[in-house]
């Protein structure tokens, strides 16, 4: 089938004026968007997004860990859909497109095809997957990592967050606990349209970014223990000080990322110190180990560096170190054919691109491993995300979105 005529564009005032107006649910407290999962502004943000995808003429499903499928039919009953979103949720300080652009973007697809009156061979299906983020409950990509089969679906409902609230309960309390087994739904391929949450594309001056690859990623949580005591009658050589393992293990994974350079990056992230309080040392502190690299040797020598050196540091202070993986994936490559839709459609829609790796984990990196898979990209300013000064140009969001409605309906065919 031919592809789409380079003439057809989406509608980029009214996927502007949409991103607005989902900004208003679950606003942060510095412009941005706290609308964490299963909370009930996300309930706010979900049923404001199936009213739209009503009134355009879809179908709505939803499974057993809350994820949104919005299906506009095809003419083929037989033809698998086309699958194309990202999520709803943010981080508790979070931007106003991070997700929310490749879930209304697909939106978008939708609108703009009954504008148009084109007809596709294969259904189309816009997804909001539940819980990407994995700032209340770890990990990120938490029903998409359900749906490929990478977690049960027990061992996500039992996720627990801060409050010892657990995944499962809230779900079902906001009235998304959905009946539809997940993972059951095959999908002829799946398109993620995404902000870079880095700068390359800006820095470059380009248009688009063709994701090639995704990076590899460990997260791990790690307890140190020591003893709280009170800080002005205890004297120094007597302390068990649980933050001095901390302030230690932070510079030692920084350490460990600048050694294993290029293309290689770690943090620590997310802390808990107990008891928290100004004159009392801290006896415990959670904190969990973000690790990435596109290169799976050095990911895997990140990791076997942190376990062979971080004892010994915490032996020599007087504390205990315990750790676990909380979440991990290998570094994916996408499908060649999507990629090269992608690739096909800024080419003919005449903006500038270039192949690119994904600084961050995606519901597209599970996704990837139980259908074929890709991911357009549109630069963010200076390259800043997870954070409420997160902007994006309406330009930026047109041409991301053109050239995924090309990808989609190039892959879903046009009926004539």
């Amino acid at each position: 089938m031919p592809a789409p005529g380079e003439n057809l564009r989406i509608n980029g005032e009214r996927l502007w004026d949409s991103l607005m107006e989902m900004a208003k649910i679950g606003p942060g407290v510095a412009g941005g968007n706290n609308r964490q999962t299963v909370t009930d502004a996300d309930a706010e943000g979900r049923a404001l997004f199936r009213k739209w995808c009503e009134d355009a003429g879809c179908t709505m499903g939803v499974d057993q860990m809350g994820t949104m499928f919005a299906r506009r039919e095809g003419t083929d009953p037989d033809a698998l859909p086309v699958y194309v979103g990202s999520h709803l949720d943010t981080q508790p300080t979070g931007g106003k497109y991070d997700g929310v652009l490749g879930v209304l973007g697909g939106l978008e697809v939708i609108r703009t095809l009954n504008d148009l009156g084109i007809k596709t061979k294969h259904p189309i299906v816009v997804v909001n997957w539940t819980n990407e983020e994995g700032t209340r409950f770890a990990p990120a990509m938490l029903a998409s990592g359900v749906f490929a089969g990478r977690h049960t679906l027990d061992w996500a409902y039992d996720r627990t967050d801060a409050k010892g609230l657990k995944f499962g309960d809230e779900l079902e309390r906001i009235g998304w606990k959905g009946e539809e087994e997940v993972g059951n739904r095959k999908m002829h391929a799946f398109f993620e349209l995404h902000i870079e949450q880095g700068p390359i594309l800006e820095a470059e001056g380009k248009d688009i970014g063709v994701v090639t690859h995704g990076q590899g990623l460990r997260w791990i949580e790690c307890t140190v223990t020591g003893k709280e005591s009170h800080t002005g009658s205890t004297p120094m050589h007597m302390r068990k000080n649980a933050g001095r393992g901390l302030a230690q293990l932070t510079e030692l994974v920084h350490e460990i990322a600048m050694s294993h350079q290029p293309n290689a990056v770690g943090a620590i992230g997310h802390i808990d110190v107990y008891p928290n309080s100004r004159n009392v040392i801290p006896g415990k502190v959670v904190f969990t180990i973000d690790f990435r690299s596109p290169d799976p040797e050095k990911l895997h020598g990140m990791e076997a560096e942190f376990y062979e050196r971080a004892p010994a540091i915490c032996e020599a202070l007087g504390v205990t170190l315990e750790h676990q993986v909380v979440g991990q994936f290998e570094p994916p490559a996408f499908d060649e054919g999507c990629v090269q839709k992608i690739r096909d459609a800024a080419e003919r829609l005449g903006y500038s691109h270039m192949d690119i790796v994904s600084g961050a984990g995606h519901d597209a990196c599970w996704i990837n491993d139980v259908a074929p898979t890709a991911m357009v990209m549109c630069p963010c300013v200076d390259g800043l995300s997870h954070h409420e000064a997160e902007e994006i140009y309406p330009e930026w969001a047109r041409a991301g979105t053109d050239v995924l409605f090309h990808a989609v309906v190039d892959t879903a065919e046009i009926v004539a």
